[in-house]
Parts: structure tokens; sequence; C-alpha cells
């Protein structure tokens, strides 16, 4: 397979339960890495999926359907203060999910 791909896919930990699930459905074998990482430091889940070419715009498409982004507030760390001062922080709200995808040129895909 000269146009072979591998998609590396990182996304939400709540969503990689359901996307490894809409994949193998479609026909589509994946392996999940647990991750960390991000903004707030959660956990993530990274699926590595190797297909050819031609397959990438339907992995995209389930990709889209199954991992969304999602609001979250979260208090912000405290300022360096003096002894006494008093810090009452405001949550911040913040976007999560969603998906980073990264498709790279695979010199050969084989499966036995």
């Amino acid at each position: 397979m000269d146009n072979a791909k591998l998609m590396v896919n990182i996304v939400h930990s709540d969503d990689a339960d359901q996307l490894m699930t809409a994949l193998r459905q479609a026909g589509f074998s994946s392996t999940k890495i647990s991750t960390t990482g991000g903004f707030l430091r959660e956990g993530n889940a990274t699926i590595l999926v190797g297909v050819e070419g031609d397959a990438v715009p339907r992995v995209l498409e389930i990709i889209k359907r199954t991992c969304h982004t999602r609001t979250q507030y979260v208090n912000p760390l405290p300022p360096v203060m003096e002894p006494g001062e008093l810090y009452l922080p405001n949550p911040v709200e913040v976007q999560v999910g969603g998906a980073v995808i990264f498709v790279l040129d695979v010199e050969r895909l084989l499966r036995f």
C-alpha cells in the first residue's frame, strides 16, 4: 500500500471509548494509549489508526461525529500574595474535548 497513512488522534478521555466503538463498527482497527496533556493536564486518549489514504475522510467523519467540545469551569491558580491577603478566584470558562488529529505518511502498512 503506497498511500498508507497513520492517523494520530488525541481526544478527550470521555470520548475515547465511543470513538473506538464507532471505528470498529466501520471496520477500522485502532489502538488506544492513555495520555495526559492540554491546558488542564487532564486525561486524554491517543487513538492510532493505520489506513489507506482514501479512507482518511471516513475516519475524520467518525471523529467529528463522536468527539465533541464541552465547556468546563476551572479556578485559576492564585497569584503570589503577601501573608494575610485574601484571594477569591472567579471560575474561568474553558473549552475541553474535541480532537487534535495528525495524518502522517507511512512507508508501508502491513497486516498479518
